[in-house]
């Protein structure tokens, strides 16, 4: 699949599908637009079109609609399997795909929010192996220091 720019005219269709609720949070992704709830993705603008996250029946359903195909940003086949891909006829009926987003939010909303990590908090794995240490480093020492007459008493 090759890469196609999200139509600046999405954009407010798009943002206006979105539910009016205070937890709904817009960021730009991949110069298109999506949308999170409690720290999850529950749609975004791909390409032409719409990708909405949905769990089982709704996932189904929408993989039913003429056009709509599993998520695959790559188009390598490894398709994101909670993620859908709305067929595109969708961004010209503003009603149904406020309605599949508000699916999308509703599902979304009712996961445990997620939890920021501190990058710097985490421990990277050991990658030598057991055992096996860096020796020591050598430290150099100076040099006796020339005899004075206070030296060498």
């Amino acid at each position: 699949m090759a890469w196609v720019k999200v139509p600046t005219e999405h954009h407010p269709l798009f943002r206006s599908a979105l539910p009016k609720d205070p937890r709904v949070q817009t960021m730009n992704m991949f110069g298109g637009v999506a949308a999170k709830v409690n720290g999850h993705i529950f749609a975004g603008l791909f390409g032409r079109s719409t990708m909405v996250w949905l769990q089982e029946p709704d996932k189904a359903e929408a993989l039913a609609l003429e056009g709509a195909a599993p998520f695959d940003p790559m188009g390598d086949g490894r398709a994101r399997s909670d993620k859908v891909m709305l067929p595109e006829s969708l961004m010209d009926d503003a009603e149904g795909l406020r309605l599949w987003i508000a699916r999308a939010f509703t599902g979304a909303a009712a996961l445990p929010p997620k939890t920021k990590t501190n990058p710097k908090a985490r421990t990277k794995p050991n990658s030598k192996p057991a055992g096996k240490t860096k020796p020591a480093a050598k430290t150099k020492t100076k040099a006796k220091a020339r005899s004075s007459p206070l030296n060498s008493r």
